[in-house]
């Protein structure tokens, strides 16, 4: 994931503090009484306690904590410290309790509602507060700034974002007005969309309260709401979520997003793809089995359209089935990039990929056609040249060193045909794993003309620089 800020976050990428309370009372029957929805919160804190232990990070020193983002001068800040700051910044605020009544229910899906228990919106943030205040102290360094600091520094965040909150907000206002039912028709609101009431109350806590807590609580109401929206919103809510540190996992998971249709020549993935990177899986456990082949195929990257790590894996099995490489070809194109010979022959294991990656996709995407797109040539010489470059530094080397080692020459030979014959871009990819595995020393120049062709090819952020560390600093 992109953009993470680790004083935010630590070990938890889900929702957190008010929202992700909310959350747990959608996701259960709606509690019988007071009782039970506070035992609710308390499990709730009870479930992140064992999924963040506390002193998880306690063999870290001072200045590790400090370079990984911790805030070293508070140690008891868990999951119910944000919880409690998220409250207070309620109950505190200028809002009235209707709104705080609204964006309750909203977010909380309507299945607890303390209005029907005979308490005020205030009256119940106030319980839970309580509830959380009388938890132990945790010993986890700061996910997030003391209470003392928190609204100071967030607070130039704050400015500079609140208009694009706003911006969001009232733009799904819009849509929803536009699709209330016209003069004389029968009264019927559209409860796919949260109501004008809760999205005035949404924005105003993200004028008067704080825009991160509005963007959160909007989202849980987009999410409860089963409110559809196109590719180019979900990217918009990222990248603010991206503003505020937030983990891109607790904007997507739950979301209702009208993808885009598969398309494998789309470059969307953040790192390595296709058939380089299920050889990039590879370690010294690993097996080519259905198993392993199924994680690669099922690791869409955040963002992306479900079916699209299968769907660029397979069209890279089958361009080197449907080509004239050798099979002794293919298995050195798998020692060298995965640096270990292949326990299948190399044709039967392209085989099994392209079983696994159908499979795959008539789960994920069963509308889809796969097609293997023509091959992008314009780079094919410029591809070539650095790979020829490379052949003299590794003649003497061998891929698979700690089975059967493959000598790096074949490996070299089978990359040219590759890059000739079959795709400059799946052979520069399988390039760049063959100069991990054989620990290939790069100098400034080559790295940047790697950079350069990634460009052009399309390749993620962070996709060459995953051979940075190869070069030579002396």
């Amino acid at each position: 994931m992109t953009g993470r800020q680790e004083p935010y976050y630590v070990d938890y990428d889900a929702d957190f503090g008010l929202s992700g309370l909310t959350e747990a009372f959608t996701l259960t029957p709606a509690p019988e009484n007071t009782g039970a929805a506070l035992g609710l919160v308390t499990a709730k804190l009870d479930a992140y306690d064992r999924e963040c232990p506390a002193g998880s990070v306690d063999h870290l020193s001072a200045d590790e904590r400090s370079i990984l983002g911790y805030d070293t001068s508070h140690d008891d800040w868990g999951y119910a410290e944000e919880l409690r700051e998220d409250v207070r910044g309620l109950v505190e605020s200028p809002l009235a309790d209707e709104a705080i009544q609204a964006v309750w229910r909203a977010a909380a899906g309507g299945g607890w509602d303390p209005a029907a228990h005979g308490m005020s919106a205030r009256d119940w943030l106030r319980r839970i507060d309580e509830t959380c205040a009388a938890r132990p102290p945790r010993k986890i360094p700061g996910r997030r700034p003391a209470p003392s600091s928190w609204w100071g520094a967030w607070r130039p965040a704050a400015d500079e974002v609140r208009d694009d909150v706003v911006a969001e907000i009232a733009e799904i206002a819009e849509i929803r007005s536009c699709r209330e039912p016209s003069a004389g028709s029968l009264p019927s609101p559209d409860t796919r969309f949260p109501s004008p009431d809760t999205l005035s109350a949404l924005e105003e806590v993200a004028v008067r309260v704080h825009p991160e807590l509005g963007f959160r609580l909007f989202l849980r109401a987009l999410k409860v709401h089963s409110v559809r929206m196109e590719k180019a919103r979900y990217d918009r809510f990222q990248a603010l979520g991206e503003r505020f540190g937030h983990p891109a996992a607790l904007i997507d998971c739950g979301l209702d997003v009208a993808w885009p249709p598969l398309d494998t020549a789309r470059r969307d993935a953040t790192w390595d793809f296709g058939f380089s990177h299920l050889a990039g899986q590879a370690h010294q456990d690993w097996r080519e089995s259905r198993e392993e082949i199924r994680k690669a195929a099922e690791g869409d990257d955040i963002g992306q359209t479900p079916g699209s790590a299968a769907a660029v894996l397979l069209e890279d099995a089958l361009r080197l089935l449907r080509s004239a490489l050798p099979d002794a070809a293919v298995t050195a194109l798998w020692a060298g990039a995965a640096d270990r010979p292949g326990s299948t022959d190399g044709r039967d294991w392209l085989r099994l990929i392209e079983d696994v990656c159908r499979e795959r996709l008539r789960e994920a995407a069963p509308a889809y056609t796969p097609v293997v797109a023509p091959a992008r040539t314009e780079l094919a010489d410029t591809v070539l040249r650095e790979v020829r470059e490379t052949a003299p530094a590794v003649a003497d080397k061998a891929a698979g060193r700690h089975w059967h080692p493959v000598p790096a020459a074949d490996v070299m030979d089978a990359l040219e045909h590759v890059v000739t014959r079959i795709d400059p871009d799946l052979g520069f990819r399988l390039f760049l794993r063959v100069l991990n595995t054989l620990s290939v020393r790069l100098t400034q120049e080559q790295y940047d003309r790697y950079q350069a062709i990634g460009e052009r090819f399309g390749y993620g952020e962070y996709h060459v620089s995953d051979v940075d560390h190869l070069i030579e600093t002396g």
